[in-house]
């Protein structure tokens, strides 16, 4: 094990972005096969407190995600780097029990299941891009990472639903999912404890990543909260989008006459494979700054597209599946950077000695609570109303008010590191007097 350590350490930086990028790729893909394939199943004919018990169960797993955001937000800010792989197999293997109570126990009292569930598996994003960032391939290993959690969502469903079709319960089919992949997850997590720290050249390119205490997350705030309240409100609004697509997925594809499994595939490999393509591209970008504003103007096109498709696709202008993928790739483009990419490089430029994974969970965890409050509203709020003409609506609307707070967000950033700049323009010439 330790002559294979060593030989990790002795290759190539190009090496050690395939090899990386592998394992925190097929970590991921694992991890959702423990969290998504269970939005495969309708779960009709069941409601809890006169909600749709799907509803039920998305909301559960939502606020148990939530709740380890915020938990992470400390957590993974502070955790070392010898802990991290326990913590990623302990928390995976926790919710795979969950899986298995949550088949056994009867609707509708197996739901607190599922917010265990999301609760346990929360805090394994910012664990795994925690290998990752801080070195100068971190948008080559992201991107591996991105394409994963696109994929796997929709791999993860189609299995989820082949095991529908075989006659398997949709109560046992999320336990019966997560197993097939476990011993996978085992050999990927193992792949990402190779890896080497970040070098010497990482550094001093990158800034240095350090633990968090609640001073040093305190004073970040307080010095770019305006800046960060503006991306973080974007990320919110993405999220929800995102989640309406992701967990109703299902009802939507029935509503526009498709019934094929493999429909969450086809749409989800082909946007993943595009967003991979544009998120290593920035890697090429060596200007912190440049790639810092390239983020903003990714996110920016993303909005755009979600709007202009979606006016499109309600004109009949383009069919449901292009549709699908051309709102799924602006959504993609607008969500991805703020999943680690778009954080390591403000630190980067800023030269603030922080982590990613504080930022990370800081936006997570608004995202999340946001989407709680939506499918709630759903609910109650419009409860006749179709999840397509629900996601449509949303798309024609929120879209808007993100390309205006990344608008916000650039000029604020660009003014902030405009001061920044003369202030230490001041003191080099103070200290030279």
């Amino acid at each position: 094990m330790h002559n294979f350590k060593q030989f990790i350490h002795a290759q190539s930086q190009q090496f050690l972005a395939f090899f990386l990028g592998l394992s925190a790729f097929s970590t991921y893909f694992c991890m959702y096969a423990f969290r998504k394939p269970f939005t495969a199943g309708s779960f009709q004919d069941v409601e809890l407190w006169g909600i749709d018990y799907k509803i039920i169960l998305v909301i559960a797993q939502v606020l148990g995600y939530a709740t380890a955001k915020g938990l992470g937000i400390k957590i993974v800010s502070e955790v070392q780097a010898s802990q991290r792989a326990k913590y990623i197999l302990g928390m995976i293997a926790l919710a795979g029990i969950f899986l298995f109570l949550f088949g056994i126990i009867p609707s509708p009292y197996n739901f607190i299941f599922m917010y265990f569930n999301g609760l346990c598996l929360g805090m394994v994003y910012g664990l795994v891009f925690s290998f990752l960032e801080g070195r100068q391939i971190t948008e080559i290993l992201g991107a591996g990472l991105a394409i994963s959690f696109i994929i796997s969502s929709g791999i993860v469903k189609s299995i989820g639903k082949y095991f529908i079709n075989l006659g398997v319960s949709e109560y046992w089919m999320p336990f019966f999912t997560g197993l097939i992949f476990f011993p996978l997850l085992l050999l990927s997590v193992y792949g990402l404890t190779l890896a080497p720290n970040p070098t010497a050249n990482d550094q001093k390119d990158r800034s240095e990543r350090t633990p968090m205490n609640g001073e040093a997350r305190k004073n970040f705030l307080q010095k770019y909260g305006v800046g960060l309240i503006a991306l973080i409100l974007v990320y919110v609004l993405m999220t929800i989008l995102r989640d309406i697509r992701d967990n109703f997925s299902v009802e939507i594809w029935k509503e526009l006459g498709v019934n094929d499994a493999s429909i969450f595939s086809k749409t989800e490999i082909i946007i993943g494979l595009i967003i991979c393509t544009f998120t290593a591209l920035l890697y090429f970008i060596k200007d912190h700054k440049k790639a810092f504003w390239l983020n903003h103007l990714m996110i920016f096109v993303g909005c755009m597209m979600i709007f202009a498709s979606t006016f499109l696709f309600q004109n009949h202008f383009i069919n449901p599946f292009i549709w699908t993928v051309l709102m799924g790739t602006g959504l993609y483009m607008a969500y991805v950077p703020f999943n680690g990419m778009l954080f390591d490089r403000l630190l980067a430029t800023l030269k603030e000695k922080a982590n990613v994974g504080f930022l990370f969970y800081l936006a997570d965890f608004s995202g999340y609570v946001g989407s709680v409050f939506i499918l709630i509203y759903q609910n109650f709020g419009s409860k006749n109303a179709s999840w397509l003409s629900y996601l449509t609506e949303l798309s024609l609307i929120l879209p808007i008010f993100c390309m205006i707070l990344v608008l916000i967000s650039f000029v604020y950033f660009s003014r902030k590191l405009v001061v920044d700049l003369v202030s230490e323009l001041s003191t080099i010439r103070r200290r030279q007097i």
